[in-house]
């Protein structure tokens, strides 16, 4: 038999390796031409790989949860018959004299004792009948796992007989679980998780962001009542009679219109040059939470979207990041981001600027406080704003004056939010 190997491939640019998720083959298996064999997780996104070619896999060279280099081989396939140019014609074995063949192989068509010019090992004893891809046990029973799956169990020392698991087959997830709830003497008060992916690259670019962008942040109150009520009205609008408003499109339209009216706020430091690059379209970042950790995608060129337009495309991006289906290419770009923390029921946080960004917003949750209006204490709906900027890139002036402009729409968002 033939056979060809699948590398890892450049998923995305400047992306050097990725963290294996889960196969979707096993030994044995037939696979097509472009059908998915296994999703790997880069520190941008989760991304299905196809294989580009047929045949029957004859090896998992990567086990679920490794962290494989780009150009690293990830599955071996076999392809087809081996040349007949490879053996001389050879007369058909007798089929009276089994013994003299090898017997059934996994893969192909057997051998025969008559392909004696061929230099080939054999074994001192035969060699035990190999139990069904995915069974335990010597006549296929047990608990039901992939080849990796199995790795992972027996590196860590894991009986999978003693593994819970709910679906047909126990998975990754279900080996982890066991791990994290069995205890031995020497670690009785802690569990430990690998960082790998996403959450690796996070911590790499805070880390990054944090001891070479020096951090200013700057908060403002505000009654965003206005706000509340124009999401509301919104809401019944014809134009976005498909989608979802929430306040946080109305704070993406109010860090528009900042940007908009201090465009110099929208800048990136050049290290290299000694130079502040002034940008003209905004790509905006949104940070999202996802079960593989923080993402920030975000909507290019933002600011040329209408109303409808720019809901439409935030809808999009949180949807397709929760469902973890973000692409490399919505990763990259982002020139400004808004966090929202007040999703979890927080009033405001000190958000780290992205790599490369100059200015991040962060809003926090809308509670219904006691304020001032027109001469008179009120319930209102109030928020916390934050804004963490870059000091090499916006002095205090300038932030206050970005922020301030954010509260301001805010506050009375009627002149920015016109539709067309």
């Amino acid at each position: 038999m033939t056979s060809e190997t699948f590398r890892l491939p450049d998923v995305g640019e400047g992306l050097t390796e990725a963290d294996v998720l889960t196969w979707h083959v096993a030994v044995g298996d037939t696979v097509t031409v472009n059908q998915t064999i296994v999703e790997v997780e880069t520190a941008k996104a989760a991304v299905e790989l196809p294989c580009p070619f047929g045949g029957t896999v004859r090896e998992l060279l990567a086990a679920e949860g490794d962290t494989v280099a780009v150009g690293a081989p990830l599955i071996t396939v076999a392809t087809g018959a081996e040349p007949e140019t490879e053996l001389a014609p050879e007369p058909e074995p007798e089929r009276s004299e089994p013994e003299q063949g090898s017997g059934s192989v996994l893969v192909g068509y057997g051998t025969s004792a008559a392909a004696t010019r061929r230099r080939r090992r054999r074994p001192a004893a035969p060699e035990p009948a190999r139990p069904a891809v995915g069974t335990n046990g010597p006549n296929g029973t047990g608990p039901r796992a992939t080849p990796p799956v199995r790795k992972m169990a027996k590196d860590a020392g894991v009986d999978l007989a003693e593994v819970s698991h709910d679906g047909e087959r126990i998975s990754r997830e279900d080996v982890r679980r066991h791990l994290e709830q069995a205890t031995t003497p020497s670690d009785p008060g802690e569990t430990r998780e690998r960082i790998a992916g996403v959450r690796k690259a996070t911590a790499a670019a805070v880390t990054t962001s944090a001891f070479t962008a020096p951090h200013v942040t700057e908060f403002l109150t505000v009654d965003v009542t206005a706000t509340v009520e124009r999401v509301a009205l919104l809401r019944g609008h014809p134009a976005f009679a498909w989608v979802r408003v929430t306040p946080l499109l109305l704070v993406a339209r109010a860090l528009l219109s900042a940007i908009r009216h201090h465009p110099e706020v929208h800048a990136r430091w050049d290290e290299a040059n000694q130079e502040i690059v002034r940008l003209r379209t905004v790509n905006l970042g949104i940070a999202a939470a996802t079960d593989r950790g923080l993402i920030v995608p975000n909507v290019p060129d933002a600011g040329s979207l209408t109303l409808p337009g720019l809901a439409r495309a935030l809808e999009e991006l949180t949807t397709t990041a929760r469902a973890g289906r973000t692409t490399p290419e919505r990763m990259r770009g982002g020139t400004v981001t808004i966090t929202n923390v007040g999703v979890f029921g927080v009033d405001a946080a000190t958000p780290i600027l992205n790599p490369g960004e100059s200015a991040i917003l962060c809003v926090g949750a809308i509670r219904r406080r006691p304020w001032e209006y027109r001469g008179e204490v009120a319930l209102r709906e109030v928020t916390t704003l934050s804004l963490s900027f870059d000091h090499r890139l916006v002095d205090g002036e300038l932030g206050s004056r970005v922020l301030a402009r954010v509260g301001a729409v805010l506050a009375d968002p009627a002149g920015e939010l016109l539709l067309d």
